[in-house]
């Protein structure tokens, strides 16, 4: 099959270029902690070997900027750097990487009286001083609060959609190009439609796609080819991640399952009619990396998907974040919110905070929440109004 790529204008990262009619990139994240250098040399080796064209790390703090310069020698990978929330790093990480991702919605956590112009402008600067390119990374559960509170709460695209194309003007008012763009759901109906928009808007600019906290395989892999297969064999895309809650020896499965579903699209391997599944239980969960300050978590998801096994005919979502970033946030939209720190996961009902519980603690105490759920709901697809029995033991 061949496809009509959009006419997205090219930028180079290390060794590859995106865009301008140039192969797909497969990327992914390292999931060892930053400062521990020898793991993370070798998982980004790893992806790399695997056929990654870029390599992104994590960057939280000093620590995690020195490390970073000795995980460059270490390796031949194309690595972005994820600024997370502090901006003022990109001075001492540019030198050392490829390409550098800031999130719109997280410049407001540092320095809160400056301006984000002023922030994006230092990150700019940074990056055309150390020949890097960046990506403007919007995410769901992340917004730029001006941008939230001037639409409907139900309305979670149309902020992403103009955060993402307010920092593309600007950044290109400071005479900068070299930039690519990711607009990122736990829903792939809604990352299809807000990459589709912003495709009609700026066709010119690179997209790089995923749906993030996809979850487990098979899940993960499942939800992300359905939005992949919508957007690229429609031409949008320039460079993906399939991001999976995998452990950190298999982080290379998800360069394994990008590359084989964009060589399905390729080859026309695709459902003729895509229908997301529009009911029963949906439990999302962010990919593991370097933020996670816990392994459990890895665990504690795949428990939580066993475990909730009772409740897959009810609408409900469950999400389990791995960290503080993405935790708070991207866990308000669900009905259930779980999220890990070093010693405790922190219970959500909405946004609504439940209580913080040990590891030991947290599946009893989300049962119990979910026992409560379902005790006011109505089966999804299910002829009787009984839920259905739960495991032995719960």
């Amino acid at each position: 099959m061949t496809t009509k790529r959009n006419p997205t204008r090219p930028v180079a990262i290390g060794d590859i270029a995106i865009g301008g009619g140039n192969p797909i990139a497969v990327q992914s994240m390292t999931a060892t902690k930053t400062q521990n250098i020898d793991a993370t040399v070798g998982q980004a080796e790893a992806l790399r070997q695997a056929g990654a064209g870029v390599v992104r790390i994590a960057v939280d703090s000093d620590k995690d900027a020195a490390a970073l310069a000795e995980i460059r020698q270490g390796t031949t990978a194309n690595l972005a750097v994820d600024l997370q929330e502090n901006f003022r790093l990109a001075e001492r990480v540019a030198p050392h990487v490829n390409k550098i991702r800031y999130n719109p919605g997280h410049l407001y956590h540092h320095q809160k009286d400056r301006p984000w112009q002023d922030k994006v402008r230092f990150i700019i600067e940074q990056a055309v001083e150390h020949d890097c390119a960046v990506r403007i990374g919007v995410n769901c559960g992340s917004v730029d609060p001006a941008k939230k509170e001037k639409y409907d709460p139900a309305d979670s695209i149309t902020p992403m959609l103009e955060s993402a194309l307010e920092h593309c003007e600007f950044v290109e008012s400071l005479g900068f190009t070299r930039f690519c763009v990711s607009l990122k759901d736990s829903d792939p109906a809604k990352v299809i439609e807000v990459n589709r928009r912003f495709a009609e808007r700026r066709p010119d600019v690179p997209l790089h796609l995923g749906v993030t906290e996809a979850g487990m395989p098979p899940d993960g892999i499942i939800k992300t080819r359905i939005a992949f297969e919508q957007l690229v064999s429609a031409g949008i895309g320039d460079t993906v991640r399939v991001s999976l809650t995998v452990p950190n020896d298999r982080k290379p499965e998800e360069i394994a399952a990008g590359r084989q579903i964009l060589a399905d699209i390729a080859a026309g391997r695709v459902r003729s009619v895509v229908r997301l599944q529009q009911s029963g239980l949906n439990i999302i969960s962010c990919p593991s990396c370097s933020r996670v300050e816990n392994e459990a978590f890895i665990e504690l998801a795949q428990a939580v998907k066993e475990i909730t096994r009772y409740a897959e005919p009810y609408d409900l979502t469950i999400a389990v974040m791995g960290c503080r970033v993405n935790g708070p946030g991207e866990t308000d939209d669900a009905d259930l919110g779980l999220w890990c720190g070093p010693t405790r996961v922190n219970l959500k009902r909405g946004t609504d905070v439940v209580g913080a519980f040990t590891y030991d603690q947290i599946i009893p105490k989300l049962r119990e929440e979910l026992d409560r759920l379902i005790a006011r709901l109505t089966p999804a697809e299910s002829t009787s109004s009984s839920a259905p029995d739960r495991p032995a033991g719960s």
